[in-house]
């Protein structure tokens, strides 16, 4: 008799990998246009932005890791 393996399924690891990708998204969303409002240009909006989606998809990638999830 073997000991379950505490290694997640694959269809569970995408499914969490799509929760992130989908959070960093609207993480992205909400502080492009939050800048976009204080009047900076469109340029200045989009990466500011794109800094947040990889900031808060290097942090989920890093919970997801620590958690066990991926």
């Amino acid at each position: 008799m073997s000991a379950p393996s505490s290694e997640p399924r694959s269809g569970t690891r995408y499914l969490w990998l799509l929760v992130a990708v989908l959070f960093s998204l609207v993480v992205a969303l909400v502080a492009g246009i939050l800048k976009a409002g204080t009047g900076v240009g469109f340029a200045d909006a989009v990466l500011y932005g794109g800094t947040a989606f990889a900031t808060s998809m290097g942090l989920c990638l890093l919970v997801l890791s620590a958690v066990g999830q991926l």
